[in-house]
């Protein structure tokens, strides 16, 4: 699995313009493995295919790379550590913290991050609503939210005043658009091209009062 998985993640990341070193890769790699093993038992992603791993995790969070504005980020509800570990990897000079309340996955985060010596990677467990940050994030980001208006309600007390919260998305529909709660604006939306991964992929951005 090892090499078909670098071959796999060498082929795509041409396509994104992202350039890693062959460390940075293999880091990537062996991540991608603790996920397999751990998946089998904690069941921490639907994706089950090493393969189609490549895409839908690795590629797809490392898509957003350009966006991301440093050097304090949050993955919220990161999961099995997604987008928050392939960025970290990507970015070892910033500092990303990794939120979640579910139990094992904030095991098998401190576990993958620990193993892979992610010394900028942060855990931490709690209800994104309780969690507090003194300084507040450069970058909020989060592909677990259903709603741009939930994300916005319940994690923009966790950016800093000049900070933004990054949403994935999949389709986007102007309902939704409009329902971004009073103080916030979306100031760029942006339709993502990741490497086998079928269907829509976006990126909105949210400030305070929409400023770019």
């Amino acid at each position: 699995m090892t090499g078909r998985t670098k071959q796999r993640l060498q082929a795509g990341l041409p396509r994104l313009n992202i350039e890693l070193s062959d460390h940075q890769m293999e880091t990537l790699v062996e991540f991608l493995a603790l996920l397999v093993k751990w998946n089998r038992t904690y069941r921490l992603t639907a994706v089950t295919d090493p393969d189609e791993m490549v895409s839908r995790h690795l590629l797809d969070s490392l898509s957003v790379l350009p966006f991301i504005v440093g050097p304090r980020v949050l993955d919220v509800g990161s999961g099995a550590g997604l987008p928050g570990i392939p960025l970290a990897v990507a970015r070892p000079e910033w500092e990303f913290t990794l939120l979640d309340s579910n139990g094992k996955k904030t095991r098998f985060m401190t576990h993958a991050a620990g193993r892979l010596g992610l010394d900028n990677v942060r855990i931490a467990r709690a209800r994104v609503e309780d969690y507090a940050d003194e300084i507040g994030f450069d970058t909020v980001i989060s592909r677990a939210f259903s709603s741009l208006a939930d994300f916005v309600q319940r994690a923009g007390h966790l950016c800093s005043e000049r900070g933004c919260l990054l949403a994935m998305k999949g389709r986007l529909h102007d309902e939704e658009m409009a329902t971004v709660p009073a103080g916030w604006g979306i100031s760029t939306t942006t339709r993502l091209s990741v490497p086998g991964v079928k269907g829509r992929r976006h990126l909105v951005v949210m400030t305070r009062n929409g400023r770019h």
